[in-house]
């Protein structure tokens, strides 16, 4: 599979841009246990627009990480023009347009998921976009604003229309938010349509490389992209099978990472979500309240310290 240039392999497995999960150290693991491509956390076009420092800093992106796509939401099209131009200087492989995020925040005010209630605003964005950069664009949508309004199939055409070079569908509507279960077959409709070219990605409950597998065979994607299941668990995209205690010196070196390369404080906000979600804790009996500590730490030794506690646990159950 490629997204202009860029060879992605057979069969790839992306990391979602996700807001406070993505971030560089996270993105360094994914990588590191397989994922073909990974995403920045989304990028606010006005706060880019006005250089907040804040957001100006979700830029920041490294070779070990490439390919790395950076993804861009708003409302507004020169905003979001003059946003991709300052996005394209950061260097990315990929540039990626946020018409999907469903949280009220966002969408209610227009932009993300929003978007696909001023679809002819939507098509003017990315074609006034993808004409002013030179970097690939690319497109992450949902399949309509609800279930009276799938129009997936086609918008598909539509922004295909306005030259992007890879589409990647979330297999729910924004009223669904993350409810009920993800819908591939509109995907997997996209991907057969003898007009579409360009590479279809789906996105949507993928917990396992098996899962990807099933959807790749089932319905015919160019690539899979996961999202939520990789919370404390970069090595999602692995296809080995990791001891508890590989897994666990993972996620301490993730709090490591983010703690060197920003402070203690906030690389420990970066990191204690993901290991207070994290999958490999669930057979520990009682955890809630281990948990909870994992969200209130402020310092790193406090962290480590119920992370091997965490360890001796598991290893006696």
């Amino acid at each position: 599979m490629k997204i202009g240039n860029i060879d992605l392999g057979e069969r790839p497995l992306f990391l979602a841009p996700m807001e406070d999960v993505t971030d560089i150290g996270f993105r360094h693991l994914c990588k590191r246990f397989g994922a073909a491509m990974v995403y920045t956390e989304f990028v606010s076009a006005e706060a880019l627009v006005r250089d907040v420092k804040s957001t100006v800093q979700k830029l920041t992106i490294s070779d070990e990480e490439r390919p790395v796509g950076i993804q861009l939401y708003g409302r507004d099209v020169p905003q979001m023009v003059e946003a991709a131009r300052i996005v394209e200087q950061a260097g990315p492989d990929v540039i990626d347009l946020n018409f999907g995020c469903p949280v009220k925040k966002v969408a209610g005010k227009g932009a993300g998921a929003g978007m696909l209630k001023n679809i002819p605003l939507l098509l003017d964005i990315t074609r006034e976009v993808v004409k002013a950069v030179k970097t690939p664009v690319t497109v992450k949508t949902r399949l309509g604003w609800d279930c009276e309004h799938i129009i997936i199939e086609e918008l598909a055409e539509q922004l295909q229309d306005c030259g992007i070079q890879a589409l990647t569908i979330h297999g729910r509507t924004r009223s669904q938010m993350y409810t009920g279960v993800a819908d591939w077959s509109p995907i997997a409709r996209v991907k057969a349509n003898p007009r579409i070219h360009i590479p279809i990605i789906g996105n949507g409950d993928i917990r396992s490389t098996e899962d990807a597998d099933r959807a790749f065979d089932e319905y015919g994607v160019d690539a899979v992209m996961i999202g939520r299941a990789t919370f404390g668990c970069p090595w999602l995209f692995s296809r080995k099978t990791l001891t508890i205690d590989q897994k666990i010196d993972i996620l301490e070196e993730q709090l490591r990472i983010n703690v060197e390369r920003i402070d203690e404080y906030r690389g420990i906000l970066h990191t204690r979500r993901h290991l207070a979600a994290s999958p490999i804790f669930k057979g520990i009996p009682d955890f809630r309240q281990t948990r909870i500590a994992m969200l209130q730490a402020n310092h790193m030794d406090d962290l480590m310290e119920i992370l091997e506690h965490c360890r001796e646990r598991l290893r006696s159950l």
